[in-house]
């Protein structure tokens, strides 16, 4: 994977480039996918339109972290065979590539940055397992420090031979790892301590509904959480001062029944925590839930502005939803209602070959 950085659909710069606003969009890249990299985009700060100016050539980028400073960016290299993930250098006027490193585990799908930095946790799907990889102090990734391996099986004869993790976040007291694994119905809550990571608890979620990715909401006591297999979304009660997670009410993904089989994506609360949206691929829609204590309320679904919306980012300010399309090789721009929350039809869509994510610097 080298560092060359090629420019990709350059365009006369927008606003956003004036006061340094830019976006990085993933991609896959292999079998044929026909993404480029890592896309760097500058951001309209009015429109929230996004203009790629560059693409820096990383191999399977399917997902993006920042490191607490943003002075570093991370992604895991999906493909298939040993997982592998990316440290760039930001502090220059493009990303540059500072080196890859094997991650220890299978098709890599998610990490996240640790609150104080020094380290990068990866979820590797295919082998169900979540690593920890050092960082050093000029930003590179280190050695793997250790893997916790999961367990178990679900009843899906298709998606649930054995453990799948999916996704491996920071919970917001900067205390807890908690990783989402689709194979076995279960989130792992850990503690992480020296780089090793502690099983605290094992929470068992619907056999057969298959998590993928859970979001806190702003008040840091729930969580939504993405359930793909079985086409719900589901909400989490969560006491960081025990490491205590609890399943409560359940919801369909899209009130909309028929038509193809739908896979739920990526939930995304509202900055003032009055909405939840999520990507919804094969109905190929953003349904929008009012979020009423620890209840959801559907409020109706948008077309995402593509097909196969694999991720789902809001704009830093909370006017735009962006939805990667990764089947229509496009990133598309929903702008958000201020009272009513409801997205309206897409505003804009980029091409972007093979869009896995949106992350904003």
């Amino acid at each position: 994977m080298g560092a060359a950085v090629t420019t990709a659909a350059v365009r006369p710069a927008v606003a956003g480039a004036a006061n340094g606003t830019r976006a990085f969009l993933g991609s896959y890249t292999s079998g044929g996918a026909g993404g480029s990299g890592i896309s760097v985009a500058t951001v309209d700060p009015g429109s929230g339109r996004l203009v790629v100016e560059s693409t820096v050539r990383v191999a399977d980028p399917s997902f993006l972290a920042l490191s607490p400073d943003r002075r570093y960016l991370y992604a895991v290299n999906e493909g298939s065979g040993p997982g592998t993930a990316t440290a760039l250098d930001l502090r220059g006027p493009r990303p540059t590539v500072l080196n890859t490193v094997a991650v220890q585990g299978d098709a890599p799908t998610h990490l996240c940055v640790t609150p104080d930095g020094r380290y990068v946790l990866t979820a590797n799907y295919t082998s169900g397992s979540v690593s920890v990889l050092a960082v050093g102090r000029d930003g590179r990734l280190g050695a793997v420090v250790d893997v916790a391996k999961h367990t178990g099986s679900g009843p899906d004869p298709d998606r649930q031979t054995g453990p799948h993790a999916h996704q491996v976040s920071i919970d917001p007291s900067g205390r807890w790892v908690l990783a989402v694994d689709l194979g076995v119905d279960s989130v792992y809550v850990y503690r992480l301590a020296g780089g090793k990571l502690n099983q605290h608890a094992r929470v068992a979620l619907a056999p057969g509904s298959g998590p993928r990715h859970l979001t806190f909401h702003p008040n840091g006591r729930n969580a939504f959480l993405a359930n793909e297999l079985n086409s719900t979304v589901t909400v989490l009660n969560w006491r960081a001062d025990r490491g205590e997670l609890r399943a409560g009410q359940s919801v369909p993904a899209d009130q909309n029944a028929g038509g193809d089989r739908n896979y739920p994506s990526a939930p995304v609360v509202a900055r003032d925590g009055r909405f939840l949206y999520l990507a919804n691929r094969g109905h190929d829609n953003v349904a929008t839930f009012a979020v009423v204590g620890e209840m959801l309320m559907p409020m109706g679904s948008t077309p995402c502005g593509g097909k196969f919306p694999r991720d789902l980012t809001l704009s830093p300010d909370g006017r735009h939803l962006y939805a990667a399309n990764q089947k229509s090789n496009s990133v598309a721009l929903l702008d958000l209602d201020p009272v009513t929350g409801l997205p309206a039809a897409p505003s804009a869509v980029l091409a972007a070959p093979a869009a896995t994510c949106v992350l904003f610097e």
